[in-house]
């Protein structure tokens, strides 16, 4: 096991819930929380960096707010939402996310990028309880001498380094000229292959997809030797969600990390609208989401 230092420790207790379970609300997504905001004149393009902006900091207050933590973009929301206060008076923990959107192919592989700017540094300079990476990885084409690992290892030190706790998403894709049911087929294995790699390369927390079953989620969880990991919901509705994470926890997942399962359908352009639909849907999915990473018993409906 990677161990934590005192500050990656702390850190790790802020973005859990009381029971130690890791909870984050999702909202350092850009161009997909365009795609869903609902009532848009003319189609997310119509939507303002401004009005993305006040949809994430209405996240913050309406949402996010009753959870240990909210993944936030220093693209849009930072340092905004820190600097007038709305993330403070929250009392909710800053989890800052450093990868830019989207990603470049290079020979049929996908590689993401960091903000720019985004440093460890700059991760403590904007009030960050800790740091979210993503990667893509094809642990069947990468393996430890790739880029990718590389890359890893090198931000854990850097994150280590600057005192930092670090989360490492790895998200997998289908390569081209793969089926789907050949990528379905191959899917857990790399879920599992993944995380054995970053924690070869030093991660010392990890965000994954939902590996498909229990057994997968098992295989997971011994691949991660002792690395705590939290289940990503991928867009996926509620009630799925929350069935993954059940099936996740109960087979040594640490807790979730969930965005548009929350709030995909509970985001609209008109505040008010949004206002009642994050009290009102999302938020009973959170706390929803709270006793199933608790492992509690939950009557919350969604």
């Amino acid at each position: 096991m990677n161990e934590l230092t005192t500050l990656e420790k702390r850190a790790m207790a802020r973005i859990s819930t009381a029971d130690g379970h890791m909870l984050i609300v999702a909202a350092d997504q850009r161009n997909s929380m365009k795609a869903v905001m609902q009532d848009a004149p003319d189609g997310p393009e119509s939507i303002s960096r401004e009005e993305l902006a006040q949809a994430k900091g209405d996240l913050v207050r309406h949402l996010a707010s009753h959870g240990p933590a909210i993944l936030l973009d220093p693209e849009v929301a930072l340092p905004q939402l820190v600097d007038d206060g709305t993330l403070d008076a929250s009392g909710t923990a800053l989890v800052v996310g450093m990868d830019a959107s989207g990603y470049e192919t290079v020979d049929g592989l996908r590689h993401t990028r960091f903000s720019a700017g985004v440093t460890p540094r700059t991760v403590r300079d904007l009030g960050g309880d800790a740091a979210k990476m993503l990667w893509y990885l094809r642990p069947d084409r990468q393996g430890s001498d790739s880029d990718v690992v590389r890359g890893i290892r090198e931000l854990v030190e850097a994150c280590t380094a600057e005192g930092v706790l670090l989360i490492v998403e790895i998200l997998l894709y289908r390569l081209e000229g793969e089926t789907d049911e050949q990528y379905a087929e191959r899917f857990p294995q790399l879920v599992a292959d993944a995380a054995r790699l970053s924690v070869e390369a030093g991660a010392k927390v990890l965000k994954l997809p939902y590996p498909g079953s229990a057994e997968a989620c098992a295989a997971v969880t011994e691949a991660a030797a002792g690395v705590p990991w939290a289940v990503l919901s991928a867009g996926v509705d509620h009630s799925t969600f929350i069935g993954q994470v059940r099936t996740a926890v109960a087979h040594g997942a640490s807790g979730a990390m969930a965005g548009r399962s929350l709030w995909k359908d509970a985001l609209s352009v008109a505040s008010a609208v949004r206002e009642d639909l994050l009290t009102h849907r999302a938020l009973p999915r959170l706390r929803e989401l709270r006793a199933a990473v608790d492992r509690a018993d939950a009557t919350v409906g969604a």
